[in-house]
């Protein structure tokens, strides 16, 4: 089979998550309603630690960091999806899929290292309470955020430089509904040996990396907490990042889930229903985790409401 130049390629079919034409409106009206809850949800969250005083601290300048992170990680993915349902048409143009699957790479990067250095806060938080503000400060934060971002921004230049060199043959069929890295490396007709390397030796750094520093940060805050002698002062402690411990767990399980399915099972179907879990139901989760169960969330929440409801005229066609 002779094969085609990367460059000669137009389009890619994206399956998405049926064939059922049945199912399409349904599909569409349940992942319009997450996205639509996932940006407002997020926003309102931003909106809160920012015009709260009370909330401008190492925790929440990450968590409003992980909002935005989460809305456009989602927006990546869901209104591609849902412009493809809507028209009928399952096409993505070459330039799209390449430009979708770096965005998606980036914010995903940048969804573990907030993650990562949110349990780094709440370690020096409980562990070391009387220095949490010297190390803490606004630069060490400032700083991890600009790291996250550089190495997030060379991570997915470099998948996607490697996939600019691969070869595709015609009328492309990726069994997904974005193009995720994997799918798209595997659909290739030249050797993906170099980009499968490469991809599982970054996702074992990248991926493992952070995950083995919050089981080691998490391994001391439970030491901390289990020398700690009152009841009282062992339930505080631990409140302080059970929501942050939730958004852990669901991110890694769902994302482990994924990756491991993948490697298992060849059904392509499920592994897209698997993947729908991380990248449109673990952002829209994230701000009920953090706000359902953070006193100080809900008091911002509170006062945002307020402010727009005194803002808002009684009358406004009233005319003096």
């Amino acid at each position: 089979m002779e094969l085609q130049n990367d460059t000669q390629i137009s389009e890619f079919l994206l399956l998405g998550l049926s064939k059922k034409p049945e199912l399409q409106p349904l599909l569409f009206g349940l992942f319009l309603s997450m996205y639509l809850i996932t940006v407002f949800g997020n926003l309102l969250l931003i909106l809160a630690v920012s015009s709260d005083s009370h909330l401008h601290t190492p925790m929440y300048f990450f968590l409003s960091n992980l909002s935005l992170v989460d809305i456009c990680f989602t927006s990546t993915t869901v209104p591609k999806m849902l412009y493809n349902i809507w028209t009928q048409n399952k096409a993505i143009s070459y330039a799209g899929c390449i430009t979708q699957m770096y965005f998606f790479i980036l914010f995903s990067d940048l969804d573990d290292f907030i993650i990562t250095a949110m349990a780094y806060d709440r370690f020096v938080a409980i562990c070391h309470p009387l220095h949490y503000t010297v190390i803490m400060n606004p630069q060490l934060c400032g700083l991890m955020i600009l790291l996250s971002w550089l190495t997030g921004v060379l991570n997915s230049l470099l998948h996607s430089l490697m996939v600019l060199h691969l070869s595709f043959c015609a009328n492309i069929e990726i069994p997904h509904f974005f193009c995720e890295l994997n799918q798209v490396v595997h659909h290739a007709c030249s050797d993906t040996f170099v980009n499968d390397v490469v991809i599982y030796s970054l996702t074992v750094v990248l991926g493992g990396g952070p995950l083995a520093g919050i089981l080691y940060s998490y391994s001391k805050i439970v030491a901390s907490i289990h020398r700690i002698s009152s009841a009282q002062g062992k339930l505080k402690a631990f409140s302080t990042c059970a929501s942050h411990l939730m958004v852990v767990s669901l991110f890694y399980c769902t994302s482990l889930g994924v990756y491991f399915s993948s490697a298992v099972t060849q059904n392509s179907s499920s592994i897209a229903m698997a993947s729908v879990m991380y990248t449109v139901v673990t952002p829209m989760l994230n701000p009920f985790i953090y706000s359902l169960r953070n006193r100080d969330i809900q008091g911002a929440l509170k006062k945002l409401v307020d402010m727009a409801v005194v803002k808002r005229p009684v009358f406004p066609d009233l005319k003096n």
